[in-house]
């Protein structure tokens, strides 16, 4: 099987990212040692990498500055969910920080999340900003005890269609909602889909999981992958592999 060719990592003339890999690695760790240990491993060409909240509590600002300064594009994975004015503070901050993703929740609505997207237009280069939908850890049968009585798909679609209206980038959804996503928000929209597992990979506590080469033929953007990679015995090795599927599949 051959691995796919990879992009050239930097700017192009009119400044744009040329990086287009399509893996993000959520590095799954709780402190900034193992992922700078990761990053040094791992081509930026390969993949963008993830960084969510139980890292950033740990390790902060400082260990997004040097990811992005080692040449990776990173996904900060905070899923805002305040009132307008702290949202909008807090996404100029993030924004300073270089980073290329940045979310919010889609149930902040349509205040906090046009606030949000003023805040990220603050930088020279805004990062993209994304809305989550509904957490794959969820089921329809938990969304009900939380007391949302409609459908899963119905209420992913509202959230999806009102984060894009607020002028979002896109959302984070299921690969699962892809294909009904694209008919209901467009082709221009990025849709980042979490629950990604390759098949020689455990479910963990994921419940509406896919395989990268199916989340990409559903129309997702961009596939996060965890613990797969991370937790992988060759984290690196992990990572090739996966690509290589994907090139296969494209």
């Amino acid at each position: 099987m051959a691995l796919p060719q990879l992009p050239q990592l930097g700017l192009d003339e009119t400044g744009q990212d040329m990086n287009d890999s399509r893996i993000i690695v959520a590095l799954d760790y709780a402190e900034a040692g193992p992922a700078l240990e990761f990053a040094r491993r791992v081509n930026p060409e390969l993949c963008r990498l993830k960084v969510g909240k139980e890292l950033f509590t740990a390790a902060g600002p400082e260990l997004v500055r040097q990811l992005v300064d080692r040449g990776f594009d990173v996904f900060l994975d905070l899923k805002f969910h305040d009132i307008p004015n702290t949202v909008n503070k807090a996404c100029a901050a993030a924004a300073r920080l270089g980073i290329w993703m940045l979310n919010v929740h889609a149930l902040g609505g349509d205040s906090m999340m046009r606030a949000a997207r003023e805040g990220v237009e603050t930088v020279s280069r805004p990062p993209f900003l994304v809305g989550v939908t509904v957490l794959t850890s969820l089921d329809e049968d938990q969304l009900h005890t939380i007391g949302i009585d409609r459908s899963l798909p119905e209420m992913v679609e509202r959230l999806a269609s009102a984060s894009i209206a607020a002028g979002l980038d896109g959302v984070v959804c299921s690969a699962r909602e892809c294909t009904a996503l694209r008919g209901r928000i467009g082709e221009e929209a990025l849709l980042v889909t979490p629950g990604i597992r390759p098949d020689w990979a455990e479910r963990n506590d994921q419940q509406r999981i896919v395989t990268p080469e199916q989340a990409l033929a559903d129309g997702a953007s961009y596939l996060v992958i965890g613990r797969p990679i991370t937790t992988h015995p060759d984290p690196a090795a992990a990572l090739l592999s996966i690509a290589r599927a994907i090139g296969a599949a494209a």
